[in-house]
């Protein structure tokens, strides 16, 4: 079976955004987000609440607004991701920092399962050049952020390569400090 097959209604995307830009607050952001998803013949199965989470990595930045989607489509990877990367670029979206304030930040968390550039139970990023798309996502794991929304869409969702659930990476995330989930919006 293709991964594609595999993957069809199984792919799960995070959101975020802290910084207002064009369409609006960070939370209208990813409510238009969703919509321009659903334009690209993309369909969006189900969406987590939104949540107000602390920011990563660089201090002196307002939160984040942040929420996970179950997608369905047919589009390898790759395409998927081009698609997202133009939502990004028609919310405001410009190159930043890591970790930066951003207008609208896209991620695929999960696409059905499917394992690209691991090894063994680590990310694989010693690839020169332009960094490889990296399935299931290198940081989903370690990030309250993403894994509080996650339960809401997908609670039985198992991490392909480290094989553990969702709800016991959320209790090891939660502990850590980085990326707490404030409230529910």
């Amino acid at each position: 079976m293709t991964p594609q097959l595999l993957a069809r209604g199984k792919i799960l995307v995070g959101l975020g955004a802290n910084c207002p830009g064009p369409w609006g607050t960070p939370a209208r952001t990813i409510e238009r987000a969703l919509r321009e998803i659903e334009r690209a013949n993309i369909a969006v199965r189900a969406v987590s609440p939104l949540y107000e989470t602390a920011a990563v990595g660089r201090a002196r930045q307002p939160a984040y607004v942040n929420a996970v989607a179950l997608l369905d489509t047919s589009l390898p990877p790759e395409a998927l991701l081009k698609v997202l990367k133009g939502v990004e670029r028609a919310s405001g979206r410009r190159g930043g920092r890591p970790w930066g304030p951003r207008t609208l930040d896209i991620d695929i968390i999960d696409y059905g399962g499917l394992v690209r550039h691991w090894r063994g139970r680590r990310p694989d990023f010693r690839h020169a050049g332009a960094r490889p798309l990296v399935l299931p996502h290198p940081l989903a794991h370690e990030r309250p952020f993403v894994l509080k929304p996650l339960l809401d869409v997908a609670p039985d969702w198992r991490h392909p390569v480290l094989r553990r659930s969702a709800r016991v990476l959320w209790h090891e995330a939660s502990r850590r400090g980085e990326g707490q989930v404030i409230r529910k919006l």
